[in-house]
């Protein structure tokens, strides 16, 4: 074989490193500081931070510290907002592996290469790392439970065999980005679990650290009310997945609900009292036609989902032509970068 015909060493692959950021002067050096740049397997290590509207230093203390990109919001837009607008700037700007860490310097950054070592060995497409919440000394009990709880809900939902499943701190592949389409406006975190188990995605994680606790989740303002956002995320993402299943079961449990009165007035009319109980039967017939109009919906809502499946393959190849069509020498208009 001649020489110029000899195959040339592949590209390693570019890491993507993106903080969700709102109002974090004070954590971000640390947490950027934290983040390796060279990574064993892994070529070029960029940090992008985004910006969710903030109302004090953090833009001007990511250009004093170094970071490589800055996506700004305008306006507060939330945390799942954020994320997605990283995904985006990420695939535009060349990302092959993209790791989503917060900007309080929760997560070890010394723990990226583990993160991403599944990746990279082509064994996961999304890999979350798990904090392993009962060694969390700043957890509560009732946190840790909850959390114990919440996990395994999540699990069954999705399908994925995830410990943590509110982690943050994961690293997704550049294909399972392109095919991932954040909705919520609450947390992506239960969101895209979901929608990798139901798209077949492989999902794994792996144990990692955690620092010290730095302030006040903004997430949630009391666990009462994490719950509850987190519960109505939950049913409202497997219902888009799996709407027949979910109608199926409402319609189930009404039927039910309404065979018992018409049950009692079978019993009484049986025994020659049923003149006194048509309101039993007027009752559960309604109860009855409720269910049959549940499992009606859930046919209509499944018909939907194949639809909304056929748009998102549309909407994964427009993305991926438009990301193919960019030049690395335009600018990027919203993303501030290295001149």
């Amino acid at each position: 074989m001649s020489r110029s015909a000899a195959v040339e060493p592949a590209r390693k692959p570019t890491v993507f490193v993106q903080i969700p950021c709102y109002n974090e002067e004070h954590t971000l050096p640390e947490t950027v500081a934290d983040i390796p740049r060279d990574i064993a397997g892994a070529g070029a290590v960029k940090i992008l931070i985004i910006d969710d509207g903030s109302t004090d230093r953090t833009v001007e203390v990511a250009r004093q510290i170094g970071v490589d990109y800055i996506v700004r919001h305008r306006n507060n837009r939330g945390l799942a907002r954020t994320f997605r607008t990283g995904l985006d700037a990420c695939l535009r700007l060349g990302a092959d592996v993209i790791v989503n860490t917060d900007g309080d310097n929760q997560y070890a950054g010394a723990d990226i290469p583990k993160l991403i070592r599944p990746i990279l060995e082509r064994e996961a497409e999304i890999v979350v790392g798990d904090r392993q919440t009962h060694k969390v000394a700043h957890f509560s009990w009732a946190k840790k439970k909850l959390q114990k709880l919440g996990s395994s809900a999540v699990r069954a939902a999705s399908g994925t065999d995830i410990p943590d499943a509110v982690s943050g701190f994961r690293a997704i592949s550049r294909d399972a980005a392109m095919q991932l389409n954040i909705v919520s406006s609450f947390s992506y975190t239960i969101e895209m679990l979901i929608q990798a188990g139901k798209k077949h995605l492989a999902v794994s994680s792996v144990p990692v650290g955690t620092n010290p606790k730095t302030r006040e989740s903004r997430l949630f303002k009391s666990i009462p009310a994490f719950i509850e956002r987190s519960v109505v995320t939950m049913v409202r993402m497997y219902a888009m997945y799996q709407p027949l299943r979910v109608f199926f079961f409402v319609g189930l449990v009404i039927g039910l609900i309404g065979a018992v009165p018409i049950l009692r007035f079978v019993y009484f009319y049986a025994i020659g009292e049923g003149d006194g109980h048509v309101q039993s039967l007027i009752l559960g017939g309604a109860f009855v036609v409720m269910g049959f109009m549940a499992f009606l919906v859930g046919l209509v809502a499944d018909l939907i989902n194949f639809n909304r499946q056929l748009i998102e393959m549309t909407l994964e190849r427009v993305r991926r032509l438009e990301v193919a069509q960019l030049d690395d020498d335009l600018p990027y208009g919203d993303i501030e970068g290295p001149e």
